[in-house]
């Protein structure tokens, strides 16, 4: 019955106070075993010197020049120049007492330096650290003491941040190293604390060519990622080089069985966090690959202007960035006038049935592609062919434009730092996929467990349940917490927090989230984050949090209106004031409450999922505050005890 999926173990019923289990799956294409990692491979280090070997001059990491003052075209060094610069970086490295074992911070956005940084560490099996762009100084001090961090790589412009809690974490912290320059004052600063200092050309001078590199392992630490929580105290990921390598090798095996790997002729984008696992994935299996990778500028402003000069052919991002773009391509056809949107309502409604039929990306509708799609697609540089998604599932509407409109093949995927990134993705060019996070990756099995508590029952017809998974890409643990360890690892199954139903092709959807559930006062239980993702269709919303208790009947949301959206209402109501004072308006707040839940019954919301009241927030949540990750995740806890404090909610 399933197309992409095989049983390779039955389920079990509840026993002992343990829920049921459903049966245990895995891909198609590891159906006689999960994929196993070649033995030359003990370390990422193998993956790029044998890429040096084979492609010494393909470019490989580029950035734009900046010339008097504005961004020129990209300027390139290639795989032979990066692996000189990063023995040179190790050789200092060890140089200063950092010995293999020993943890290593990364803190600073996307660049060159961070990739050398990072391979340098992996070739002298060291455990680097990233920091968090995104994080405060807390939370950049409370990784480097939790970690033992003794050495740093630091963007130019994070220096001072590092400064300002740098007297509390000289314990380990004995060299910082900036990815530019560094000023007198500032190295006067650390020294006063023991810290020593040194600009990135100081550093990579002192070091040398021949040193000579220790010996690496599988079972070795590759990396402790910090994941920030929606709760608590961040908490330390730690993935050895066998779960990094394997999860690069699956996303090989996958692209070579269903559509195209990588190659030397491809060019990757480089804007998500590398702080995060998504990214960090991606520009490995690049560099495995021997392909080039792009950075942006680091600055918002100029995101589209870097995907425009780079022309990338490797495309990802997360719901959050493909939602913007779809809201701005979506308004642009709206002004065009109606004869350009009939053409274009007619274009999408004629390719996606073909696509519905099984037709592939390239036969759905050749000519409308040119005709019509073409400017979409030039939007991104006019060169994408692979688009990917992570992070958090993707709306199936955004899902579907994209897959119509970007003339390129679409796979998204699903996963968590402690799965080492992607433990599920869809398909290349298999439709029917559409809405769904797709199948185990070639080094995972999965399976569902029931939760009683929601109505989600593993074995019924409809499998649904928490998904739980065991196999070669899952982390060994967090960093000196066994206790949060054993709470999500038992019996050898990872239990992810996060409510998956089966499809009838074999393909996983995600319809919920464990934790995010509470029961309202009539008894009803509210699934909060399906909810928010239905009330987030409607076009006058920026970001929503909804939230409600046991001891109320009804939910109410904290909104971040469009502010167009606002705008626009109060002219036609003849309304004046900023937008403070138009978020403080009843009639306002009335016209947004009714709008949303004219979307909830739209979307078939039940009765008691409706919004009773509508708080209209002017400033978006943000990290400052403590209301949302760096992935954009809220906050659910803190954002209930700000907006109580604010009187907002009672």
């Amino acid at each position: 019955m399933w197309d992409y999926t095989v049983k390779v173990e039955e389920g079990r019923a509840a026993d002992n106070g343990k829920p049921s289990a459903g049966a245990v799956y895995r891909c198609i294409y590891a159906k006689d075993g999960l994929m196993e990692i070649p033995p030359a491979f003990q370390s990422p280090w193998d993956f790029f010197s044998e890429s040096v070997k084979r492609n010494p001059k393909n470019p490989m990491l580029g950035r734009r020049q900046i010339i008097d003052g504005k961004a020129g075209s990209y300027s390139w060094l290639t795989y032979k120049e990066v692996y000189d610069t990063t023995l040179k970086i190790s050789s200092s490295i060890r140089s200063r007492g950092v010995n293999p074992g020993d943890r290593c911070g990364i803190y600073g956005a996307n660049c060159p330096e961070w990739i050398i940084a990072m391979e340098a560490c992996n070739g002298h099996a060291i455990t680097y650290v990233p920091l968090y762009d995104s994080l405060g100084a807390n939370a950049v001090e409370f990784i480097i003491n939790h970690a033992e961090v003794s050495i740093a790589f630091v963007q130019e412009s994070k220096l001072p941040a590092i400064l300002i809690c740098l007297s509390k974490c000289t314990s380990h912290l004995k060299t910082i190293v900036s990815f530019g320059k560094i000023s007198d004052k500032q190295k006067e600063a650390a020294e006063e604390l023991g810290v020593d200092c040194f600009s990135w050309e100081d550093f990579a001078s002192m070091g040398n060519l021949d040193s000579d590199l220790p010996g690496r392992q599988k079972k070795n630490t590759c990396t402790i990622m910090y994941t920030s929580g929606t709760t608590g105290e961040p908490k330390g990921v730690i993935l050895n080089n066998g779960a990094f390598m394997a999860e690069v090798l699956s996303m090989d095996q996958l692209l070579l069985e269903t559509d195209k790997q990588f190659s030397e002729e491809d060019v990757y984008f480089s804007f998500l966090p590398l702080a995060h696992i998504f990214d960090q994935i991606i520009e490995t299996y690049s560099i495995y690959r021997g392909s080039s990778i792009g950075f942006w500028q680091g600055d918002v402003r100029y995101l589209i202007e870097d995907l425009l000069v780079l022309k990338p052919t490797i495309f990802c991002g997360v719901p959050r960035v493909y939602d913007r773009i779809y809201t701005g391509i979506m308004d642009k056809i709206s002004a065009g006038g109606s004869l350009k949107k009939a053409l274009f309502q007619y274009a999408y409604n004629y390719k996606l049935r073909n696509l519905e039929k099984g037709l592939k990306q390239e036969e759905a509708s050749p000519l409308l592609d040119k005709l019509v799609f073409d400017k979409i697609k030039q939007g991104f540089g006019g060169r994408v062919r692979l688009m990917l998604s992570g992070a958090a599932p993707l709306p199936k509407h955004i899902e579907e434009f994209l897959r119509v409109t970007c003339c390129c093949l679409l796979s998204q995927g699903y996963g968590l730092t402690e799965s080492c990134g992607g433990c599920f993705t869809s398909i290349a060019n298999v439709y029917p996929m559409i809405g769904t996070v797709g199948v185990p990756m070639t080094t995972i099995e999965a399976r569902l467990e029931s939760v009683p508590e929601m109505g989600y029952d593993a074995l019924s017809s409809v499998p649904r349940g928490e998904i739980c998974l065991r196999g070669t890409t899952l982390f060994s643990g967090y960093h000196k917490r066994q206790d949060l360890t054993e709470g999500v690892v038992v019996d050898g199954w990872f239990h992810t927090g996060d409510i998956g139903e089966w499809q009838p092709n074999g393909a996983m959807k995600i319809i919920d989230r464990k934790k995010n559930i509470f029961k309202l006062s009539q008894g009803e239980y509210v699934a909060v984050e399906s909810i928010e993702s239905t009330y987030s269709r409607c076009s006058l919303v920026t970001s929503i949090w909804v939230y409600g208790n046991s001891f109320e009947s009804f939910l109410v949301a904290v909104v971040v209106p469009e502010r167009k959206a606002l705008e626009d209402w109060a002219a036609n109501n003849e309304v004046k004031g900023d937008l403070k004072s138009l978020c403080s308006n009843s009639n306002a707040r009335k016209y947004f409450l009714d709008e949303l839940n004219g979307t909830g019954k739209g979307y078939n919301l039940r009765g008691f999922e409706m919004l009773r009241a509508v708080h209209l927030e002017p400033i978006p949540f943000d990290i400052d505050r403590d209301l949302i990750t760096p992935t954009f995740k809220l906050k659910r806890p803190q954002l209930l005890k700000y907006y109580k404090a604010s009187k907002m909610i009672g």
